[in-house]
């Protein structure tokens, strides 16, 4: 299935990733947010925690250009050291609704998100961005 990324984290434009897996291989870059989820401050990295509520995670909708779609995934798994199945992932990649700054309209994306065990220890131990803004961190 083709979606678009949601990225929140080191892949945002200007950010270090950006340019290392994404400059030259998308078609479009917007603002959106993940609502119903959190944002917690990682190894240098950020993790989305899916929460019920309003809590909202900032980022960027970042549609692949069609023929470099396959290898970008493919590379962002990698990066998210996403394996499916794998219950020592660090990110689970998940279907979700993002909703688009631009318009209000809900997007279908691939997001990244904390995988189970590392969602369980963030919400004991961990600590959360406020506003879920990486950029915006202290």
């Amino acid at each position: 299935m083709t979606l678009p990324f949601f990225v929140y984290g080191t892949l945002r434009p200007g950010e270090v990733n950006h340019g290392l897996f994404l400059r030259g291989r998308t078609r479009s870059e917007e603002p959106g947010r993940l609502v119903g989820a959190v944002l917690y401050e990682g190894p240098g990295y950020p993790y989305a925690v899916e929460e019920p509520g309003d809590d909202a995670v900032s980022g960027e909708l970042v549609t692949a250009r069609p023929e470099r779609y396959a290898e970008l995934l493919a590379e962002l798994d990698r990066l998210e050291e996403y394996v499916p199945g794998d219950p020592r992932s660090l990110y689970e990649r998940v279907e979700r609704k993002v909703v688009r700054d631009a318009d209000g309209a809900a997007v279908r994306a691939w997001v990244y998100v904390a995988a189970p065990a590392v969602a369980a220890r963030l919400r004991t131990r961990g600590r959360p961005i406020a506003g879920g803004d990486w950029r915006a961190r202290g």
